[in-house]
């Protein structure tokens, strides 16, 4: 009779879990809730931690659609209605507060619909804000989502913005946000200053491998900005993560910023800016689709596939952009196909492209045209002149890596006194 009993009480246990583990199965917002609760942005823990750094001050926000919670939640919209934070101003960047304007689109004064506040461009013609747009302001606020690229503009903007508030008198607070493409990967050439440029002012590589608070703490101290400066640190957020590690949903940080598969390809495959090739503006594939008139696909696709680069393929593809440069007029090329994010490497990537199209298509291939100090806008993507040299010249993509390298290891070093992540950091305080 007990053994009766004892069996069909573990009969009972045990329909009693599996059933747990369907319920489970059928409630993906369980994990993603105890996923959220672990993992905080920079705006989460000031709000929830350290509201104190701005309770009852006058705060101006530099932001544009990527500044939310992990709920989607704008920042504009959470301090706005926060009864503790003052809220007078806002400021964005290239593309907008609201994301609204195209690259290189110069945006005027407005007041925002939403809220009835002033907001300020930091693109155009003031790239730095000017103490009438800081009158009253006690507090400034950053807080963009970066891609991790030296020449996205965004934390250009925030460098002119530290600057002006350390001019000002101004306390400035980055509200930290994951490196998209990783926060222990760094390549590329460093940034000579001679081609210093709003798509490059200081000497980074490419390819930096932090997020936007520690690239602040660094512009800050390397290059003797001097703001009163605090980063409010990420919780749950270790070097070693990807952002699909996190609960985070890919909120466009640009116009031409669409995916993730965007972002990581970027580092690379924007060096086609500087050229006459399209890099598929004006297509749903910025940056993946790389092409021209000149080009047969087939062939580029075949050359860039035997050089067996690692975490990538190379589709042969035709396409026509709506936008931007061949406008309408059908274009041959490739598309990037991602293999393997984490043994992907864009930098080098972006080179083999360039190479390959230029050793292929001589006569038909065109850097973008000097300036009259013999510059061209690949020059200032790449970080300096001589990379541009070498490539017309035939050298092979190992020896322009060895020259890039030893300034590279430098800036590592420097890199490490700026990290506030990873298994050595881990008590660090949050607020730095």
């Amino acid at each position: 009779m007990k053994k009766k009993w004892y069996v069909l009480i573990m009969t009972a246990i045990l329909l009693f879990s599996s059933l747990s583990v369907a319920l489970a199965d059928h409630n993906p917002n369980a994990s993603e809730k105890d996923q959220k609760s672990k993992f905080k942005l920079g705006v989460e823990v000031l709000l929830e931690d350290q509201i104190d750094l701005i309770k009852g001050k006058n705060v101006g926000l530099i932001t544009n659609p990527t500044g939310v919670d992990q709920d989607l939640n704008s920042i504009v919209d959470l301090l706005a209605n926060n009864s503790d934070v003052n809220l007078v101003s806002l400021y964005g960047p290239e593309h907008g507060v609201r994301g609204s304007a195209q690259a290189g689109d110069d945006i005027d004064f407005y007041t925002d619909e939403e809220t009835g506040l002033p907001v300020y461009s930091l693109y155009g013609d003031t790239r730095k804000p000017t103490p009438e747009m800081l009158e009253g302001v006690d507090v400034l606020l950053f807080d963009i989502q970066d891609v991790g690229t030296r020449f996205y503009t965004y934390i250009y903007t925030m460098a002119y913005a530290m600057e002006a508030a350390a001019e000002n008198d101004i306390k400035f607070v980055v509200l930290d946000r994951p490196n998209p493409i990783g926060g222990d990967k760094v390549a590329g050439p460093v940034l000579d200053p001679d081609y210093s440029s709003f798509v490059g002012m200081y000497p980074i590589p490419l390819q930096h491998g932090m997020t936007v608070g520690e690239i602040a703490k660094l512009f800050n101290t390397e290059y003797a900005i001097g703001a009163d400066l605090s980063v409010v640190k990420m919780d749950g957020w270790d070097r070693s993560m990807d952002y699909t590690d996190t609960s985070l949903d890919w909120v466009l940080p640009s116009p031409n910023m669409p995916t993730l598969d965007t972002a990581y390809v970027y580092p690379g495959a924007a060096w086609i800016e500087g050229t006459n090739v399209s890099e598929g503006r004006g297509t749903t594939k910025p940056f993946e689709l790389i092409g021209a008139p000149f080009i047969n696909s087939t062939e580029l696709a075949d050359e860039l596939n035997a050089l067996d680069l690692p975490g990538v393929t190379f589709r042969s593809s035709s396409f026509t952009p709506l936008s931007s440069k061949y406008n309408g007029t059908l274009s041959n090329g490739i598309q990037i196909h991602l293999t393997n994010t984490e043994a992907y490497q864009p930098v080098k990537t972006g080179l083999s492209i360039v190479k390959t199209i230029y050793d292929l298509y001589p006569e038909d291939f065109k850097f973008r045209a000097e300036n009259s100090n013999g510059v061209s806008f690949f020059d200032l993507l790449v970080g300096n002149g001589w990379i541009r040299d070498e490539i017309k010249r035939g050298t092979s993509i190992d020896e322009i890596e060895s020259k890039w390298q030893p300034e590279l290891d430098e800036f590592k070093e420097i890199r490490e006194d700026y990290l506030l992540y990873g298994k050595a950091l881990n008590n660090q305080s949050k607020n730095e």
